[in-house]
């Protein structure tokens, strides 16, 4: 099985160095291969790539693998698909992005299976960062696909575990859902309302999740897992994620820097609106909008979840 990774950021990165690292051909495509000389020293310094590593901005020849690993950002896949679309006619395509297109209101599978009806969509997702994977440090995560015990095998590594699933609506959920968390987790780290605080944000967020999952269709047990669960632990905790230092900067009343990709942001429009469309309880989501949109204050925002009537858990 040939594989080929479409996306040239710090995750792609990682992916590529990790299954090229036992020796393994593979081809890593970025629209930009100028800081590409031995590693990725404008997304992901200091990790080289492995001699069978192939880097290309040739995107017809990395299209030629069997299996293609897509790490663009969410809210360009549609695009990205929709514009190569013939380059993809029945690949194994497995998108390694998180979130819930803006326009659509779609997950990454859902978005595969529309743009490219013979291609076979999966999604790799859960608790990660690139640089560990980078670096060869343990790292588990969930593969959903519908039959999948032969691409579980070829993409696993020393490194990367990976978990089967064949539920695609919670695994993208999961990893879509818990930026929204984590934004919020972030803005109240960042404001000072403590680690008591946040714990209740994940707690309750979680919820949140679960409620939204099950609207779409999710398995229940799917979010209690990696993807789920796991990622949400991670993302909430950790500056190293870009969803929680965004929401720290703004709870530190910091311009958050606009060239990092949140993908949190636009996910938390989304559902929001879904949710209130099938009214759908997600007063985290909803505050995570108003405070980006400026609409109220972190102060306010605050003072509305603590002021909710009281309830059962």
């Amino acid at each position: 099985m040939s594989i080929s990774i479409l996306g040239g950021g710090a995750f792609g990165t990682a992916l590529a160095i990790s299954l090229s690292r036992d020796g393994r051909p593979v081809t890593l495509w970025a629209r930009d291969t100028s800081a590409m000389r031995g590693e990725n020293t404008r997304r992901l310094p200091g990790h080289a790539f492995p001699a069978s590593l192939r880097v290309t901005d040739d995107l017809a020849l990395a299209a030629r693998a069997e299996t293609l690993l897509i790490a663009t950002p969410m809210q360009q896949l549609a695009g990205f698909l929709a514009e190569k679309q013939t380059l993809f006619r029945r690949k194994t395509l497995v998108a390694c992005c998180k979130g819930v297109d803006l326009t659509t209101g779609l997950g990454p599978a859902e978005i595969i299976s529309r743009t490219v009806s013979s291609a076979i969509p999966a999604i790799l997702s859960g608790p990660s960062f690139a640089v560990d994977i980078a670096a060869g440090l343990p790292t588990a995560l969930t593969l959903a696909v519908k039959d999948g015990k032969a691409l579980q095998a070829e993409l696993s590594t020393a490194n990367l575990r990976l978990y089967r699933s064949t539920d695609l609506v919670g695994v993208e959920l999961g990893g879509a859902l818990k930026n929204v968390v984590a934004i919020a987790c972030g803005i109240a780290m960042g404001t000072g309302l403590g680690e008591s605080a946040r714990a209740a944000l994940m707690t309750r967020g979680y919820a949140e999740m679960q409620r939204f999952a099950a609207l779409k269709g999710a398995q229940p047990n799917t979010l209690a897992g990696l993807s789920g669960f796991g990622d949400l632990a991670l993302t909430c905790t950790s500056e190293k994620s870009r969803n929680y230092a965004f929401g720290l900067a703004l709870g530190r009343g910091i311009t958050p820097h606009s060239g990092t990709t949140v993908e949190g942001k636009a996910t938390a429009k989304a559902v929001s609106n879904t949710a209130k469309n099938a009214e759908i309880d997600m007063p985290i989501a909803d505050m995570v909008v108003a405070v980006i949109d400026q609409h109220i204050t972190i102060g306010e925002a605050a003072e509305m979840l603590l002021s909710r009537p009281l309830k059962e858990e």
